[in-house]
């Protein structure tokens, strides 16, 4: 499907935001991983959450659900023998279950998608995992993934946090259900720790006690723990809002996305502050961000690992901002569905846009004058790219037509949807 975004000068209106996939998706987990039947309100609808809903029943959990609720029979450290699970392209997916796979006797990932997360590594949680008796065949830390477990072993655990924070969010999730107890040793550097926050953050509801370290490179994890049965509420999405806020931030607009909460734990909370730094206009009380947006923005610099599934919307207000922005400490956005420094600064560039990049960083030489546009991009099967190349395109004066625009599922289904709903000129066009 193409996504055929025209110049589009207002937005106004009211949405509430969606559900958190990462909320939705720790949930499901613990979930299934706990003895006896949790419920979840409110969980997001999204190709991965979809992903970890068809994976942990394959797994023998028990979902049942209606529009506000689903109810999850977990099978606690026993999941059920099965040969394969397809997670997609839902990468958290893969790397929260390849732990929980230590408990299968032999269990493979299959490769569904070659050009996406078939391209990225995980050799980080694969030398974890064999560190405790878990055998891996992988071909060069890619899918396809085959682990032979059943009987993983706790003890001191070392793994490196210096590409993805998933990896040792895996560990966390599974080390409590172990008969011995675990050290785990985040080596190099971390990132993505407000992430990593969010799990302890489930973890710790569940009724699992891990002792963490304060600069979270540090664990103890006393084994034969169990997950408790219990009733959550996921909260709205901030990485998916943030695209929402920033297409108001570069048009005139009068806009309003409901339950986003002021306390979140959410690292791309953080979002609301990136853009009162850069001049936008809004408040955010009682859980709703209103943005008043004249389209006039200020340039500024930030550090992107405080709020990496929002950097690219950012990098897309950035674009239309007086002066030069400076989005560093991003790295690990080369190691997503696509390489989101050089693929997305490649499609922007095409657009009409001045941007450079850094091997962690990305440059904006902003042009509030607009962007020409007028040219046919690429997705490049990213959920984050597509969202922000639309905010670009809201404000180039030919508009921009995103190529695989169907792939905004994997986390924001709804996306040109809630766009419409506020009044942009966005067409959908199948291929």
């Amino acid at each position: 499907m193409r996504a055929i975004v025209r110049p589009t000068p207002n937005l106004q209106g009211d949405i509430q935001a969606l559900s958190s996939k990462n909320y939705t998706t720790r949930y499901l987990l613990i979930g299934a991983l706990a003895d006896g039947t949790s419920t979840v309100y409110y969980p997001a609808h999204s190709e991965d959450s979809d992903a970890m809903r068809r994976c942990i029943r394959d797994l023998g959990a028990v979902i049942d659900e209606d529009d506000e609720k689903m109810t999850i029979q977990g099978f606690g450290r026993h999941p059920r023998h099965v040969h394969e699970l397809n997670v997609g392209n839902a990468g958290a997916v893969l790397r929260f279950l390849m732990s929980v796979a230590a408990f299968c006797p032999e269990l493979t990932f299959v490769n569904a998608y070659p050009d996406s997360l078939g391209k990225r590594p995980h050799d980080d949680l694969i030398a974890a995992l064999e560190q405790m008796n878990v055998r891996v065949e992988h071909r060069a830390g890619k899918l396809p993934i085959t682990i032979y477990g059943g009987a993983p072993k706790g003890g001191r655990i070392e793994v490196s946090g210096s590409v993805s924070s998933q990896f040792l969010s895996s560990l966390l999730f599974m080390t409590p259900l172990l008969d011995e107890d675990s050290e785990i040793v985040v080596l190099h550097d971390l990132k993505s720790k407000v992430i990593v926050g969010q799990t302890l953050e489930v973890i710790e509801q569940a009724g699992v006690k891990i002792e963490a370290a304060a600069d979270l490179m540090h664990f103890r994890v006393p084994g034969k723990q169990r997950y408790e049965a219990k009733k959550y509420v996921v909260q709205g999405d901030y990485p998916g809002s943030a695209a929402i806020l920033a297409a108001a931030a570069v048009t005139n607009s009068d806009v309003k996305v409901r339950r986003l909460e002021e306390t979140s734990r959410q690292g791309e909370r953080a979002v609301v502050d990136v853009l009162k730094a850069m001049g936008v206009g809004l408040t955010h009380q009682g859980g709703v961000v209103h943005v008043l947006g004249n389209g006039r923005l200020k340039a500024g610099e930030f550090d992107g690992d405080h709020f990496t599934d929002a950097v690219l919307a950012m990098v897309a207000a950035a674009v239309f901002a007086e002066g030069t922005s400076r989005f560093y400490n991003v790295e690990n956005l080369r190691y997503k569905e696509c390489d989101r420094i050089t693929d997305f600064l490649h499609e922007l560039r095409k657009a009409g846009a001045d941007v450079e990049e850094r091997q962690s960083e990305i440059i904006v030489h902003g042009r509030p004058e607009g962007v020409e546009g007028g040219v046919e991009i690429d997705s490049h099967i990213d959920h984050r790219v597509i969202m922000a190349l639309a905010v670009v395109g809201l404000r180039s004066k030919q508009g921009l037509t995103i190529r695989d625009a169907h792939h905004v599922a994997k986390s924001y289904p709804n996306y040109f949807d809630h766009l419409r709903a506020l009044g942009a000129h966005v067409e959908l066009e199948r291929d």
